[in-house]
């Protein structure tokens, strides 16, 4: 692996690193070890093994599936890496819904989640010819195919990621429809579901039937946001906001105040209309678009600061910003007290998630989902300086709160590194 001019070997290296990152991030990583840390702090190594002795200091930033989490609980005050063990209570679809259920059961005044998550309805099934079973206590979706004016519903896969099987529907028939066309579609050979072909960018097939009915039993249907904010200066198109977030240890958070703005390629029509659930109109995700990322992926508060739609505050970015911080806060500590199986947190851990809001017409942001290490190419080499400045602010906070010297986590700032603090709580492991 290339070594940085600041993490060359030295022969009483402050701490050792595992570095494993895809080429879009490595050289930011690096960059911002370089601006936090003089050089020769840092020595690079392949392994824990390599370490000269296990209770050494040693920094782990890799992918999930390649952290050891063995040395990582060994060590809880000479090791650091950048995942925690288990956060489904986030990352997966139904889990997640569960989370704000749970915190809201119990927190019924919640005002800093509550009308920030579209009705979402949870069920579980395996092949189509058991969805009535399955939607038995779905009264929402019930009520919904009876009224009159038809309403629309999104439906995800609970474990699906990069927008795969996410599809509209108005009514029963219509799900039963999608359910049916995944199975027909099922590949009749493990050649045809070669893991590594990529998702049909149409947004109709990019999951197999053999995936959803084998794996992916668990669905979430959310009601469509609608109308959604929609800016003439950028085409009338619908766009979602990606939200990066700093989870530190147990448990502080901060929201990187440069957000993204994430826009679909083609003119918004209203579902119902012509083109009614084609995915280049109503689905944001970059990994479903063509790969140019022209004029699709822009920093939020470069948005026009008004609109000509009356229902819009004239702050409406700073409504926005502060509504995903009160929201974000709330929806981790539901989290890390509600769900503690599930959300597992570490003092001696931190990790970035991305967090996508859809934003209507009157400028409530409304949560869509939460994302582990999010896929930070998708952001393109326009955005790049942005996840640069985000890679500073996590180095600071988080690499630098734990090896640097031990001056505090800036307790009483409110933001730092452009990442401001919006929870900390003791969980009763600091």
């Amino acid at each position: 692996m290339t070594r940085s001019p600041s993490t060359s070997p030295v022969s009483t290296p402050s701490f050792h690193i595992i570095i494993d990152a895809d080429p879009y991030v490595l050289p930011l990583i690096y960059s911002a070890l370089s601006k936090h840390f003089p050089p020769g702090s840092c020595k690079i190594i392949t392994s824990p093994t390599q370490l000269p002795h296990p209770s050494d200091r040693l920094l782990q930033i890799t992918p999930y599936e390649t952290t050891d989490f063995t040395h990582l609980l060994a060590h809880p005050t000479t090791s650091l890496a950048n995942s925690y063990i288990i956060r489904k209570a986030l990352i997966r679809k139904h889990y997640l819904h569960n989370t704000i259920t749970s915190w809201w059961s119990k927190h019924p005044d919640d005002g800093n989640l509550k009308g920030h998550v579209p009705l979402t309805v949870a069920f579980e099934v395996d092949y189509a010819e058991f969805l009535d079973e399955a939607l038995a206590e779905c009264w929402e979706l019930h009520d919904s195919f009876t009224k009159e004016e038809r309403e629309w519903w999104v439906l995800k896969p609970g474990m699906s990621d990069q927008g795969q099987g996410v599809r509209l529907f108005s009514s029963k028939e219509e799900l039963r429809a999608i359910f049916e066309e995944w199975e027909a579609e099922e590949p009749e050979s493990e050649q045809e579901d070669d893991p590594e072909t990529p998702p049909a960018i149409n947004g109709q097939d990019v999951i197999s039937a053999g995936t959803i009915t084998s794996q992916l039993r668990y669905f979430i249907s959310q009601r469509y946001v609608h109308p959604p904010l929609l800016l003439e200066e950028h085409g009338n198109r619908k766009f979602h906001i990606r939200s990066y977030v700093l989870a530190v240890g147990a448990l502080r958070m901060y929201i990187y105040r440069e957000m993204l703005a994430l826009f679909a390629p083609e003119l918004y029509t209203t579902p119902g209309s012509k083109n009614e659930t084609d995915p280049r109109i109503h689905l944001t995700n970059t990994c479903l678009q063509d790969g140019t990322r022209e004029d699709s992926v822009l920093p939020f508060w470069s948005l026009p600061a008004s609109n000509t739609t009356p229902t819009l505050p004239a702050n409406w970015k700073d409504s926005v910003f502060s509504q995903i911080c009160l929201a974000t806060g709330t929806l981790f500590e539901a989290a890390a007290r509600e769900q503690m199986i599930h959300f597992q947190t570490l003092e001696n851990a931190f990790e970035v998630f991305g967090v996508d809001w859809m934003v209507d017409e009157r400028g409530e942001a409304w949560l869509l989902e939460v994302n582990a290490f999010p896929d930070f190419k998708q952001s393109g080499e326009d955005a790049k300086g942005l996840v640069k400045g985000l890679w500073d602010g996590v180095v600071g906070i988080a690499v630098g709160g734990f090896f640097g010297p031990k001056v505090g986590d800036g307790e009483g700032e409110e933001e730092r590194f452009g990442l401001r603090k919006v929870l900390d709580i003791d969980l009763g492991r600091r």
